[in-house]
């Protein structure tokens, strides 16, 4: 089984086509884990007009894509790609969580909650932020 994917990947158009369902299905993969672990329903929210989690998950988005980005420019192979993407992703929450624990006056996640834009905002750029040093990092 290997060896096929291994002989489509070796196309162009079969290799971006490879790199691009796995980014598609990491960062719907790796969405859904943030929408766990946060307090409020993303999607809902953003449907409500809540910009502060607009921007939050943005940044989520932004940040996934990214490390995915690095991740596939390490060229090993695309079952590398996977694997630095996991281990990418890991640190970008644990960015998340060590953000909500560095905060002890308030909670993030309650004032993106509340549509606090500069909280949002803030959350958007530690996760775009950590999403270059982290893929720097991907070798």
């Amino acid at each position: 089984m290997q060896e096929n994917i291994d002989q489509l990947l070796a196309h162009p158009l079969g290799s971006l086509l490879g790199y691009f369902a796995v980014a598609v299905l990491g960062l719907v993969v790796f969405l859904s884990f943030f929408e766990m672990v946060t307090k409020y329903n993303c999607w809902e929210e953003i449907r409500k007009g809540n910009l502060a989690v607009a921007m939050a998950t943005g940044g989520k988005i932004f940040g996934i894509c990214n490390i995915l980005r690095f991740s596939i420019e390490s060229g090993i192979s695309i079952y590398d790609t996977m694997k630095w993407a996991v281990v990418g992703f890991l640190l970008l929450l644990l960015a998340y969580f060590l953000f909500e624990f560095l905060t002890p006056v308030f909670s993030i996640d309650d004032e993106i909650a509340q549509d606090n834009r500069a909280v949002g905002l803030t959350a958007m750029l530690i996760s775009v932020s950590l999403s270059y040093v982290i893929g720097a990092a991907i070798f």
